[in-house]
């Protein structure tokens, strides 16, 4: 049981569902079609759905102008996790075909001065909450991509994005020291998806006061919880489990046998044979439709948030099985969607298809200690 957990779980990597035969892999050719998703629309402007507070007549300008680093794929958030997948991709392929132009998109984007203006726009009057958290936490994944990558011009990109880090960073903390609750939704203000990515950045960052504040609220929400609302999900247009997201940020601040505790109360509903029909797969009736088109992403975080949850447990626990059988289930399901034939979903699920496949969330070091 143990040995093949542990077979699912190292074999994230697959460049089309449908492989079967030869089993999956995810090399430079597979990466190919996600870096040319991302390509094809950071630096396309329209369509454009800004979430935009305008205080006067001087504030009516075009995405380019209003936020010239991330104006591209449809949406702010998106742009920025479109970037994150250049930096990745680029990082883990420097000799493959698309790594140039995704140095170049880089480059062009994350000048000084865009740069400059972003942080300006952050902290303009009324945009307390702007791209709160979803979008943020995406902005400082950027910023530990580019901080890990040993590369000069990753150094020099990643010195020009300081401003907008220590804003959004100023700006996370001051929201969460005043948030009283956690948000429990599948879409872009959940906390416990915002709280993961942002707790492996504060970690990269060796910004231990960040973390602190990270890790005190994720056991102030979500340390006592039980009996998780699983059947009630999904909701018609959740891009991440609220469960599972919860799950998720808790394994990265509880030791092993902690979070075996902790979840085993939360999701007493878990199997223990090794079985993925627990958990059904989610099915977008429009994949056109871009608040519908979201259940597709929703397979590819439920794979990597229940990869999350093995890596969190220890070795021998008897629901690893069916967490593995269930991620597998959803890996496959989430890449076959990822086919760029609409841009209400090719603009941001190859992001979520390179989070999973590269395995970004999952601790490299071994367990854990209690924080």
């Amino acid at each position: 049981m143990k040995s093949l957990v542990i077979a699912l779980l190292l074999i994230p990597f697959t460049a089309f569902a449908q492989e079967q035969e030869d089993g999956p892999q995810f090399d430079a050719a597979a990466a190919e079609r996600f870096a040319q998703l991302a390509l094809e629309c950071v630096h396309k402007e329209y369509p454009n759905k800004i979430s935009h507070t305008m205080n006067s007549d001087a504030d009516v300008a075009p995405p380019r102008t209003l936020t010239p680093a991330f104006f591209g794929c449809y949406d702010w958030h998106s742009s920025v996790h479109g970037h994150w997948l250049l930096a990745r991709l680029a990082r883990n392929f420097p000799e493959a075909p698309f790594a140039e132009p995704a140095r170049e998109a880089l480059r062009k984007s994350l000048t000084t001065e865009n740069i400059a203006e972003e942080a300006k726009y952050l902290r303009g009057e009324g945009r307390a909450s702007f791209e709160r958290p979803y979008g943020l936490a995406w902005l400082l994944q950027l910023a530990t991509e580019l901080r890990e990558w040993d590369d000069p011009q990753a150094r020099e990109m990643m010195a020009n994005l300081r401003p907008l880090e220590e804003a959004t960073v100023e700006r996370i903390s001051k929201w969460l020291g005043k948030l009283s609750h956690p948000i429990r939704v599948g879409e872009h203000a959940q906390t416990a998806f915002a709280l993961g990515l942002m707790i492996d950045y504060a970690r990269s960052a060796k910004n231990a006061e960040f973390e602190k504040l990270l890790v005190e609220k994720a056991r102030k929400f979500y340390g006592n919880d039980k009996d998780a609302p699983l059947a009630y999900e999904p909701g018609g247009e959740d891009f991440v489990s609220p469960a599972l997201g919860e799950a998720d940020v808790m394994r990265r601040v509880l030791a092993p046998a902690e979070f075996a505790k902790w979840l085993k109360e939360f999701m007493p509903q878990l199997p223990t044979t090794a079985k993925g029909s627990w958990l059904e797969v989610a099915v977008s009736p429009d994949p056109s439709d871009p608040k519908l088109a979201h259940l597709d992403g929703l397979n590819l975080s439920r794979a990597w948030m229940l990869q999350g949850i093995i890596a969190g447990l220890p070795a021998n626990d008897s629901r690893a099985a069916a967490l593995a059988a269930s991620a597998e289930a959803h890996r496959r399901a989430g890449l076959a969607a990822v086919t760029g034939e609409h841009y209400e979903g090719g603009h941001w699920l190859g992001s979520f298809a390179v989070y999973l496949v590269t395995q970004r969330g999952i601790p490299r070091e071994g367990p854990k200690t209690a924080r």
